[in-house]
């Protein structure tokens, strides 16, 4: 896995997010989840080129139910996107890599407003 992606939890969860600095994405997902494990390559592929632009973390549903719980979480992988420590969209599945770096691209920028929302 990248080092470029956090894992953070349930006690650590609300400071790794206020404390970021830059644009925040989070990444909700299980180990038993197939497109999960999938999305998680792509992260960890691109991650890198985003070491300082976004923080990138990740949030095991199974492990962490609290924070899971509090955001509604009802299908994974799901994509949470917040700036200045408020949340201000969602993707729920997976993203091809192409996608994915658009995303972060247009987060990282302060752009992407109504774009992360995905119905």
């Amino acid at each position: 896995m990248s080092e470029a992606i956090i894992h953070t939890t349930d006690a650590t969860f609300d400071s790794d997010i206020t404390q970021a600095g830059i644009p925040v994405m989070v990444d909700f997902w299980a180990p038993w989840c197939a497109p999960c494990r999938t999305m998680g390559k792509t992260l960890d592929e691109v991650a890198p080129d985003y070491r300082d632009k976004v923080r990138i973390l990740k949030v095991n549903v199974d492990e962490n139910p609290e924070v899971a719980g509090r955001f509604g979480i009802q299908s994974i992988p799901t994509l949470l996107f917040y700036t200045a420590g408020e949340p201000i969209g969602q993707i729920p599945g997976a993203l091809p890599q192409e996608a994915l770096r658009e995303i972060l691209d247009r987060h990282a920028q302060g752009k992407l407003g109504e774009g992360a929302s995905r119905e």
